[in-house]
């Protein structure tokens, strides 16, 4: 269980903070359960959600030294994991991806998408809308992970990891 002001990357949502955690009878029977009130620290909402839920996957965000080490390993991440396949095919791939929620994951599927848009640029070709709207969320989850670990702006971290994967391809 989570405590008060913990960081916990919520499904798909990204990184909240646990503001509170809360009976709630939901049954109007008396019977309670606890909840989380999640704040996610890149969008303006807020998230309940059960404490013993295993519906939406809820983990602690990786560590200072795990975003440190992940960052300076970044060019040398492998992205033959995602090859080039059809719309289907391609969203399947991504969304398994995603929904491993592992940073290293993450970075290789990133790795991936940017050396196919690089390729594509080259050859004056289009980016297909599958690969930008995965790169995005992709985006949005890992930088928002590293960045919360490290304590700096998602921006600083989406430069690094920019730069570092430009100079591997």
């Amino acid at each position: 269980m989570f405590k008060v002001g913990d960081l916990v990357l919520y499904g798909t949502t990204g990184v909240c903070r646990v503001n509170e955690i809360k009976e709630k009878d939901l049954t109007g029977k008396g019977k309670t359960q606890l909840y989380y009130h999640l704040a996610p620290l890149y969008q303006t909402c807020v998230i309940s959600a059960p404490v013993n839920s295993e519906k939406i996957y809820i983990r602690s965000i990786i560590s200072k030294e795990e975003a440190e080490s992940l960052i300076n390993q970044i060019s040398s991440i492998s992205s033959d994991h995602f090859p080039t396949g059809a719309s289907r095919e391609l969203t399947e791939q991504y969304e398994s991806a995603i929904n491993t929620h592992d940073c290293r994951i993450w970075a290789s599927l990133l790795h991936s998408i940017y050396t196919k848009k690089e390729a594509l640029m080259v050859q004056k070709k289009k980016f297909s809308s599958v690969d930008e709207r995965y790169m995005r969320k992709t985006e949005d989850l890992l930088f928002g992970e590293l960045a919360a670990a490290l304590g700096v702006d998602r921006k600083v971290v989406a430069s690094v990891i920019s730069e570092r994967i430009s100079s591997a391809t």
